[in-house]
């Protein structure tokens, strides 16, 4: 994700040992699971698997990435107060009329006004009834070249349900998280905004490990995935519930997603014992370099194993 540099400040009595320099951002990191405990369920155990992209996947086939499987994509719409990412409109309308179930993303650039960031995002992501919830998406960036604000809990909590809020009112839905480990640690970990869904990232170990007993409703678990339809690397996620919980979101995604409710719960199976799914993409982020903004998510093969 961006090149934006955020500090953390070192008075915040929850942050974990040491927020690490940098911070990827969506889709960052490298890899399948390849530290998973036994007792944890693995990717292939969750019926539902979607992607997320963003204008660094290019020029994407739609309709092969219905067929292929994915069940789902969120797609980068806006990051900062005036960053619109290149692909969003050709994403949004290809996954509608390929039949995929979508939504969008806002990255957050620190260094501009909630609102000014909201105005940013609902110019150009639609209101659609039929659309997945609008996702807030929060984490560090101690690279940006522009922006070099010193962010501490209150301050990031604070923003952050201004922008939530305004979501929900503007979309009519409750927004999703989406964060990674670092960030997590350092600003929600001690049960702030436990409220909203969340989607988290962790591409080395199930979300248990590095998220404790926070429930999910998403799961970012690899960076590097394929999948018909897309040139080069894809982000990809799983939804925590049966594929009956998935349907009745889709019928109505105002609602939150169903999370998991425990630091080793099981994988969802639906009444008759669901089959492994395949594994679908998701998206990484651009370098978009924004007069203010962070920049746009970074090649996977560009991000640090910091945020796994």
């Amino acid at each position: 994700m961006p090149d934006g540099k955020i500090l953390i400040s070192p008075l915040m009595s929850t942050v974990a040992l040491g927020l690490a320099a940098a911070l990827a951002g969506c889709g960052g990191g490298a890899g399948p699971l390849d530290a998973l405990s036994a007792d944890l369920p693995r990717p292939t155990d969750y019926p539902v698997h979607g992607i997320d992209v963003s204008k660094f996947q290019g020029d994407i086939d739609w309709n092969a990435v219905a067929g292929s499987g994915v069940k789902f994509a969120w797609i980068k719409a806006t990051e900062g107060g005036d960053n619109i990412d290149a692909r969003f409109q050709a994403n949004w309308t290809g996954a509608k009329a390929a039949g995929v179930p979508h939504g969008a993303y806002h990255f957050v650039y620190w260094c501009r006004p909630p609102m000014e960031e909201m105005a940013n995002f609902e110019q150009n992501a639609p209101v659609e009834d039929d659309a997945l919830p609008p996702v807030l998406d929060v984490e560090a960036t101690p690279t940006s070249k522009t922006c070099h604000r010193h962010l501490t809990q209150d301050a990031a909590v604070a923003e952050m349900k201004v922008m939530l809020d305004e979501m929900q009112r503007h979309y009519g839905k409750r927004p999703i998280i989406y964060t990674t480990v670092d960030f997590y640690e350092a600003i929600l970990s001690d049960g702030s905004l436990s409220d909203y869904p969340i989607w988290v990232r962790s591409t080395k170990y199930h979300p248990a490990v590095k998220y404790g007993s926070r429930a999910w409703a998403f799961w970012q678990y690899q960076s590097d995935g394929q999948t018909p339809g897309i040139t080069g690397n894809v982000d990809r996620d799983v939804f925590y519930g049966t594929k009956d919980q998935w349907d009745a979101f889709l019928r109505a995604p105002g609602s939150s997603a169903p999370t998991s409710n425990a630091p080793r719960a099981s994988a969802p199976q639906s009444a008759a014992s669901q089959p492994a799914a395949e594994s679908p993409p998701s998206p990484p982020p651009d370098p978009q370099s924004g007069v203010q903004q962070a920049d746009d998510e970074q090649p996977a093969a560009a991000k640090s194993d910091q945020n796994q």
